[in-house]
């Protein structure tokens, strides 16, 4: 099945959310007119929003976690944790479009394939130029240490700028017009 990120009326006024409307998104629809060129795989994830409020996340758990420095953000583990419904509130949702949006800026000069080596470059270059640098560095070391198979191979994920842009599209339009998204898995 998968991991769906649901669009949803925030808060709920009942016993359970009631999903956003997909004319919330219409507007995600005709990718390829807007950026022409735009990866089929971008085209068809924006498509998908555009007819049912939904974004399909399943793909894009690891580097979403990885460039956000958690575990289980899709997932919306925090709340599942604390025993709430897997649901990330609209500044959570403003949060994870931030952390992407930035990204994406950031990972301009390594072209428009994402994969998992030039994401680590982009981390790597961001966080030698922040604060605490060593012990940041440290941190991601250690975590994509822990991103091993038991192989003791690395990701391998291949994505487009573009994908990741209707991605955290996605997020921004719930943030903006106050929705939340439900964890459906």
């Amino acid at each position: 099945m998968g991991l769906d990120n649901v669009a949803v009326q925030w808060p709920r006024t009942g016993r359970f959310y009631d999903p956003v409307a997909p004319t919330e998104f219409v507007d995600f629809g005709g990718l390829s007119e807007r950026i022409p060129g735009a990866p089929g795989p971008a085209v068809a994830l924006a498509e998908r929003v555009a007819q049912t409020g939904t974004l399909r996340v399943t793909a894009f758990t690891e580097i979403i976690d990885l460039i956000l420095g958690l575990n289980g953000v899709l997932y919306a583990t925090d709340a599942a944790a604390e025993d709430e419904d897997p649901v990330i509130d609209p500044d959570g949702c403003a949060w994870i479009a931030g952390g992407v949006e930035r990204f994406i800026g950031r990972h301009l000069e390594f072209g428009e394939e994402v994969t998992f080596e030039s994401t680590t470059d982009v981390l790597r270059k961001v966080i030698a130029a922040g604060r605490l640098a060593d012990q940041q560095m440290r941190w991601l070391d250690g975590r994509l240490e822990e991103m091993r198979d038991e192989t003791g191979a690395l990701p391998s994920w291949s994505f487009s700028r573009t994908e990741l842009l209707v991605v955290a599209q996605f997020f921004r339009r719930c943030s903006e017009r106050g929705f939340a998204i439900y964890a459906d898995f």
